[in-house]
């Protein structure tokens, strides 16, 4: 097993890849946003939080550490995913460590609190990490088909699962710190239970503008309009995560200034970017459409690879509020992946010549918003063993066949 002989040689204990077979034997359990702000509210249970967690959280771990042995050797033998599975094995190994304490005693909760944010802070760098891997291995070896389908399949479900880490952690320690976060009350944990969607909007945006401006010295207005079917002429609220919804706007923001700066740079003005924003019985929608100059269709899929990025380095900035991984180009298929987890979808429309259009999907109702979780299974394991076969449709020939059988010839 790939993955153990990592870890024996990175001096890591022996015991955890018989952890990781235990806990992966077991599938994730996913939550809907209405059981989150259910369990979060003023019923909430610390003892009741740390009992699923300590079950939950290394079964979400195990799961996605059986993918990595599945990795291309050659990856995880790069210094970054050394690190990397480091990481990842310590954080499995602290939380079994509280699988058979008292759930009853206060200094336990307490501690197992102090241990989720811990591993979060251990953990905070794993994206770029991971990124630093993959330029790692580009460089040193390359590129080809079979890899770079496998690579792009594991690392939406190691996101994916990193996300959903995250968002157990953080509501766990969010809501039983003992605080009550001043500038926003009557979030639960992360989560807010009427998130002006319009506001997050506007946020993003001036953040975009500052930024834009910072680079260019002028930036596109925003024309903004709201439809609600629900209840016209009502603000349009829904249970969200703001922090999520953020990321997503940020970077579709920062695309679309960008693209609509250097397409109009000789202009006097510059054209804005329209955003619409619809709540529908299923879907809460939103559009923003810029006349930046589009890119062609056979680019647009390749904007969500992580094998495409060429940028050598992250972008580390001091504000927390910029959006992270500028540098590896990992904005798009990560805000992708924000969207799809709570069953929403975020897609790119574009006319070459002319400008492009992002659509975020999320779902309307919490009881609908349901986490969207990696799990290994048989499925998997058959998707990393297949390869890429020959294609059963003709690829078009820039010189056709002369098909005449006497050809005048100059």
């Amino acid at each position: 097993m790939k993955f153990a002989q990592l870890l024996m040689k990175s001096g890591s204990v022996s015991g955890i890849p018989k952890q990781v077979e235990r806990f992966s034997k077991f599938s994730p359990s996913p939550l809907s946003m209405k059981q989150f702000i259910d369990f979060g509210s003023a019923n909430a249970c610390e003892k009741t939080s740390f009992v699923f967690l300590r079950q939950e959280l290394p079964v979400r771990l195990a799961n996605i550490m059986k993918e990595i042995d599945f990795l291309p050797d050659k990856l995880l033998s790069t210094p970054s995913l050394k690190l990397l599975t480091s990481w990842y094995s310590q954080s499995l190994l602290e939380l079994i460590d509280f699988l058979e304490k008292d759930p009853d005693d206060k200094g336990v909760l307490k501690s197992f609190t102090q241990a989720l944010v811990n591993i979060r802070n251990r953990h905070n760098d794993v994206v770029p990490t991971m990124a630093q891997g993959v330029v790692e291995f580009k460089d040193a070896f390359g590129v080809d088909p079979v890899t770079n389908q496998n690579v792009q399949y594991f690392l939406d479900r190691f996101y994916m699962s990193r996300i959903s880490i995250r968002m157990l952690m953080n509501q766990h320690t969010l809501i039983f710190d003992g605080s009550v976060n001043p500038a926003h009350p009557k979030h639960i944990g992360s989560i807010d239970p009427s998130c002006d969607v319009v506001e997050v909007v506007k946020d993003a945006y001036e953040s975009s503008k500052l930024l834009c401006e910072q680079y260019y010295l002028t930036s596109p207005d925003m024309e903004i309009t709201q439809v609600n079917s629900k209840v016209p002429d009502q603000p349009l609220h829904i249970v969200y995560v703001p922090s999520h919804l953020y990321h997503m706007l940020f970077e579709l923001f920062k695309n679309a200034m960008r693209a609509t700066v250097e397409t109009h740079e000789t202009s006097l003005t510059l054209p804005p970017i329209k955003v619409r924003v619809s709540l529908g019985d299923e879907d809460l929608t939103i559009k923003m459409s810029d006349r930046g100059g589009g890119v062609p269709l056979r680019k647009i899929e390749r904007l969500f690879s992580y094998m495409y990025s060429t940028a050598p380095s992250p972008v580390h900035e001091g504000n927390s509020r910029n959006a992270p991984l500028a540098g590896f180009g990992y904005g798009l298929p990560i805000s992708r992946l924000y969207a799809k987890y709570f069953q929403g979808d975020l897609q790119l429309y574009s006319m070459e010549g002319y400008g492009s259009s992002a659509v975020i999907y999320l779902k309307a109702l919490s009881s609908e918003s349901v986490e969207r979780l990696p799990v290994f299974n048989k499925s998997t394991l058959r998707h990393y063993q297949s390869t890429t076969e020959a294609d059963d449709w003709c690829i078009p020939s820039k010189d056709p066949k002369k098909m005449g059988k006497n050809e005048r010839t100059r």
